[in-house]
This record gives C-alpha cells, structure tokens and sequence, in this order.
C-alpha cells in the first residue's frame, strides 16, 4: 500500500453542491481539516450541466415565447436575423466558467483543500486520488463524505450512442432542425418545451399516457394537453427499435407508438435521451470499504446521512432520495453541524418532508407535499379535500382563444382542520410563487390560513388564497 501522503480530519469525495456545502461549512465555521476532490468541473451537475445553464437556456426559450405573443399587444417586431445559438451558447459557457472559478476561490476563502482527481476508496479511513496531471495521493481521512453525484443513462437500443444526454446538450453548437427527446421526467419535460420555444421542430417520446407521472394528474393532464396545443409532437406508448445514420447530420429512428403500432420512421439531426439517472460510484471503491448499495447501485444512507460503515456519510443524488440540488445542500450543512459542530448539533439532520420542486416546462410546474392519490392512500377517501381552480390569466386577456396558456392550482388538504398536505401549480410564475407557498405548507399551514391572507389583486396568486 502506498505511503499515506495527507491526513484530514474530512475528507469530501465530489464536488458538487452537496459535497461543497459540507466541505465549506466543516472547514470555514467547525475549522475541521477539509479536503475535498473533484475529478471534473467543481460545481457538479448543477452548475455545469444542470439547473444553471438550463434556466439560462429556459430564460431564452421564455423571452421567444413572450416575443411570439407581443403582437397580441400590439407590438410588431420585425425578426432581421435568427435567433444566435452559437453566441449565446458560448455566452453560456463563460457564465458557467466564472461559477466555477467562484467555487475555486469560496474553498479557498473557507480554507478548504482542493485536489483536482479522480477518487477510490481503499479502505474505511484510507482513500487514493490519482491527480489531474497524473501523480497520485494517499489521504487517510477520520471521516468521508461519499456525494459523487450521478450520471445520465443511454439505452442499450441499437445505435443509441449516435444519441446525447442532457450532458450533451450543453454542448450543442446548433440548434437542430428536428430533434426526437426520449423520456418523460423533468428533464426531457423541460428540454421538449426549450427546444420547441427556440425553433426546432420537437418529437417527445414517452411510454405511457402523460409525462412527469410522479406529479398530480391534474399537473400531467394539463400539461400534455398544453405542450400538444403549443405544437409539440407528443408520441404515447412508445418504444424505439433502432437508430440508423443517413448521412453526416441526420440519424433515422424507428419506433412504434400509439398511432403506429407496427411500426414507423423519424428522421432527425439530434437525439436526446433522458430515460433517467445512475449513481457514479463506478470506481469509487465502496466494495473495499464495504459500503452498502441498493439495487440501482445508490449508496445506502439514513436520515442523518450515515452508511452502514461508521465515520462514512453520504448525500445528494449518490443517494437517489431526492435528487436536487438544495436538498443535497441542505442536508450536507446539517451533516457538517452534526459531525463537527458541537452537542447543539447532536441530532442534526435534514427534513425529508414537504420538499417543494419545479419543473421549468413551458408553464412552470410547482409542487410540494402529497399528491391528491397519495393523501387519499395515506389517510382515506372521507378525510381528504381537495380545493382546485383552472383559469385562463389575465396575462391572456389581449389573446385569441386559440393561444392562451393554462393556469390550474390544487390543494390537498385533510383531516377536521383541513391541513393543506399538498399543493400543486401549474402557469405562468409558479416557480418563484411556490418558495413562498411552500414556507406556509411547511409550517403545517390550514386551509383557513390560506383564506385568512388578504388576496394580491390583481395575480394568478390570489387565486390559491380565494379557492371555495
């Protein structure tokens, strides 16, 4: 075995937003000796190829959306160019780059070492990094924290490598002609919804019915129904067989779905596949320390992050609890508290419950807490209530009829004192409203605590305060 080369108190494997967190609060507040390695960009998944450079993209696609519909106010702008892909790509890019470095110097700034590698796990206390530039490190370390994140998965469909991921996406030059996304979560959702506002011809392929199938039916239903009536080509019960090259720039895929049961063609410049996430724990050694997976390959963590090995932690999407990023965050700043923070932090963990999410689909999707099912499961038929409203908002007023976007808001509530235990939105805004929305839902808020708020008028809002 190699001679032990560094020793640390915390030794952080992955530099993502959970892995950066911890290794900065144990560091800058707890002054506990922090390494932390990242064999790619530091920032992770959600900062390179994730949350940040897709709102920029979801910012872009909202701004053609709102272009598109200012002739219903009377604007007429005259389009003297093409929408500039490549610019604003490599615009992108350096906003990107600038985070990273900012990242670089936050460690610095909290005295946390960076090491630039690629990390295994030799033993429970003793890891190996095989440095950028070659050269290798043995670090024995009194406590690990495992947060290497994940990766995206390609189907075993002949010809899939001809396809991308949402990793790949980013990587996009051009925007292409007629592009085919594959799947029915978040990511194909939003990317479907970029893709079709900035001019490409946009095909979604999902297996069943609807998309984002985790959400209310009411979020689903509205939805599909909406990116249908925006134009996107939406292809039900669907499989693909094969991908064949027909030339330099164009791939052709063939499938079956609702409509062609037996069978037909696509041809497309750009395949996206988004058919779900995988674990990065390929080579991380955990067989040597003996930690514990599930049957997807995610490592096996309690609420308080623990593994099945003592003095070995791990969050975020290595996980696979809830796979974003500031739930990785938060629960690796409990950690930090709880390891290094004194007896204050003792039982220190994050709550798992009432988590709010969104999807940057074109409406925005919000949710937080059980779906109109699941409290029905939970607490039974007679101790449910729902509350719901769909609306055409004001924003549409100056619009025809045939282009006005939904607007549909659900509470769930129950029990006597109809405690609000879920809330879903669907329209224009509802990302940022739901942060708020999502403090009262936490906080154990009733429906009369909705009704007592005075309405905001003239909002979409005041419509979750006023619904009978």
């Amino acid at each position: 075995m190699a001679p032990i080369s560094k020793e640390c108190d915390f030794l952080v494997i992955g530099g993502g937003s959970g892995g950066l967190a911890c290794a900065r609060r144990a560091s800058g507040q707890w002054g506990a000796k922090t390494i932390a390695v990242e064999s790619n960009r530091l920032g992770g998944t959600c900062v390179n190829v994730g949350c940040v450079p897709k709102k920029v993209t979801w910012n872009a696609a909202a701004i053609a959306e709102t272009l598109h519909e200012a002739a219903s106010y009377g604007f007429q702008i005259k389009h003297t160019a093409p929408f500039d892909f490549k610019t604003f790509k490599h615009k992108r890019d350096d906003y990107v780059k600038r985070l990273n470095g900012i990242y670089e110097r936050n460690l610095e700034k909290d005295h946390v070492e960076y090491l630039h590698g690629r990390a295994h796990l030799l033993s429970k206390n003793e890891v190996e990094v095989v440095l950028h530039n070659g050269s290798k490190e043995t670090i024995r370390a009194k406590k690990i924290l495992l947060a290497t994140g994940g990766h995206p998965n390609i189907p075993n469909t002949p010809g899939a490598e001809m396809g991308i991921t949402s990793d790949g996406f980013f990587d996009l030059e051009t925007l292409p002609k007629r592009v085919a996304l594959v799947g029915a979560g978040y990511i194909a959702v939003e990317m479907a919804g970029m893709f079709h506002h900035l001019g490409s011809e946009t095909h979604l392929f999902i297996r069943h019915e609807t998309f984002l199938r985790p959400f209310d039916p009411m979020i689903q239903e509205t939805i599909v129904k909406e990116y249908e009536r925006q134009g996107i080509h939406i292809h039900r019960n669907s499989s693909q067989s094969k991908i064949e090259k027909k030339d330099d720039k164009w791939m052709t895929m063939h499938y079956t779905d609702k409509t062609s049961p037996n069978g037909n063609t696509l041809d497309i410049d750009c395949l996206l596949w988004a058919i779900g996430r995988s674990p990065e724990v390929e080579d991380l050694g955990l067989d040597k320390a003996g930690v514990k997976q599930d049957g997807k390959g995610h490592i096996i963590a309690d609420d308080y992050q623990n593994t099945n090995i003592e003095n070995i932690y791990s969050l975020g999407d290595v996980c696979g609890k809830i796979e974003l990023t500031p739930v990785a965050i938060a629960a690796g700043r409990q950690l930090a508290n709880r390891l290094f923070g004194g007896d204050k932090y003792t039982d220190a963990k994050l709550d798992y419950t009432n988590i709010p999410s969104v999807v940057f689909a074109h409406p925005e999707v919000g949710s937080i807490g059980l779906t109109e099912q699941e409290a029905r499961d939970r607490f039974g038929d007679d101790n449910v209530k729902i509350y719901r409203t769909d609306f055409t908002a004001m924003y549409y007023a100056m619009m025809p009829a045939e282009a006005k976007a939904p607007t549909a808001y659900k509470l769930v509530c129950t029990g006597p004192e109809e405690k609000v235990v879920g809330l879903h939105i669907l329209g224009s805004g509802c990302a940022e409203m739901l942060q708020g929305f999502g403090v009262a839902v936490k906080m154990g808020a009733r429906k009369r605590d909705f009704d007592a708020c005075v309405a905001i008028h003239p909002t979409s809002a005041e419509e979750l305060v006023t619904l009978k």
